[in-house]
């Protein structure tokens, strides 16, 4: 009799770059072991952001993120456009990090496709 051995699904590996579904899809897999980084203005990431995502501006990035992330993380990371987010993961990966993930589109295209957003601008009741 052969007995069923139960195999934990695991995450596909990170790809240089994700489309927001690929983020969503390692969120919801349960313990992600990731980083999100919102590389985009202060007034921006407040305005709204990827769920979870933490704000580092674009000057600081390698600096604070070597106090903070282990190099071997999986960190995924989105700007205003494309070209900023490119930028901040060569940033990174300028300075040791192996496993950086461009989010396409940023936030926008997380919104569009109806996933959750945080804000911390409050909203006065009309």
């Amino acid at each position: 009799m052969h007995r069923f051995l139960g195999i934990i699904p695991t995450p596909p590996p990170l790809q240089a770059h994700s489309l927001v579904y690929d983020l969503k899809a390692r969120l919801d897999w349960g313990d992600p072991a990731l980083t999100i980084i919102d590389v985009r203005d202060r007034s921006e990431y407040n305005y709204s952001h990827i769920l979870g995502a933490v704000p580092i501006p674009l000057a600081d990035l390698a600096d604070r993120t070597l106090f903070t992330l282990e190099l071997t993380r999986d960190i995924y990371i989105y700007g205003e456009t494309d070209e900023e987010t490119a930028l901040a993961a060569q940033k990174l990966q300028a300075v040791g990090y192996q496993n950086v993930s461009q989010i396409r589109g940023g936030v926008a295209a997380w919104k569009a496709v109806g996933y959750p957003i945080e804000s911390l601008v409050q909203t006065l009741p009309i």
